[in-house]
């Protein structure tokens, strides 16, 4: 698996709704990429403490498992909207069981179906929500907090080889479109 893809501490990320997955998939064949797995189940559990101290803040705690690749992840988003720490981990059971012992408690759970590609230096994300429909997300990671307005542009130009624009675009997160509550 090239991680390379996921190092850094900002993730500059465009979500876009999708009509379907034949059409979208017709596009990636046009272009050169990477498969990074296809058709995995994701299961995101959030953790937080009994007084919501990290939702407070603005920061989201995770463990995220997917199967069948096996690739499981701890990782930490916000307070900036940009800002996510991540990291791979090997045993997602364990992991929760330090976040237990740690005083934190699980507040949510959310599942999707997804398939990651790579194209050039970006990740794309192929979703599927039960129920809610299809979404890509064009992503980057980056350390330099200040080529966001840049590499949002190039994110933007990789969308539209798509076929996707700003009519397209989702502004909310898998958690409000899911309606996941962290209370």
């Amino acid at each position: 698996m090239n991680t390379e893809h996921f190092k850094g501490s900002f993730e500059v990320e465009l979500k876009y709704r999708l009509d379907d997955k034949k059409t979208f998939l017709e596009y990636l064949n046009q272009q050169a990429f990477e498969v990074m797995f296809e058709d995995n189940l994701e299961l995101d559990t959030f953790y937080d403490t009994a007084d919501r101290q990290l939702a407070r803040a603005g920061k989201l705690l995770c463990i995220r498992e997917l199967q069948p690749s096996g690739v499981m992840i701890w990782f930490l988003k916000g307070p900036e909207p940009e800002r996510c720490e991540s990291t791979n981990i090997n045993d997602a059971g364990a992991a929760k069981a330090m976040l237990l012992s740690m005083g934190y408690s699980e507040v949510a759970r959310s599942t999707k179906h997804r398939s990651v590609y790579f194209v050039d230096k970006f990740h794309i994300t192929l979703d599927r929500l039960d129920n809610i429909g299809w979404f890509a997300e064009f992503a980057v990671m980056t350390d330099d907090e200040t080529l966001a307005p840049a590499l949002t542009s190039e994110l933007e130009c990789l969308a539209a080889r798509f076929g996707l624009t700003e009519q397209y675009r989702e502004y909310q997160s898998y958690r409000e479109l899911l309606g996941v509550e962290f209370s």
